[in-house]
């Protein structure tokens, strides 16, 4: 139960598997874009008290689970 999150009246794990995917599938996430976008999501969910599991930036998608508060 330690990953668990914990408000005065519930107790809760939510979990999400996001997939973002470019227009027709083009390799467009290389190099300088591909880390500019992995530092933008770190800063994002930084931000938003959102946790990053794991994650992966293709050339043509992105995987993320991530764990939210709320």
């Amino acid at each position: 139960m330690e990953n668990y999150r914990k408000t005065s009246h519930s107790t809760y794990d939510i979990k999400d598997h996001i997939v973002w995917i470019t227009k027709y599938l083009k390799p467009i996430m290389m190099e300088q874009i591909a880390l500019r976008t992995r530092d933008l999501i770190r800063m994002v969910c930084s931000k938003n008290d959102v946790e990053i599991l794991s994650g992966h930036v293709g050339k043509d998608h992105i995987h993320l689970l991530v764990s939210v508060s709320q």
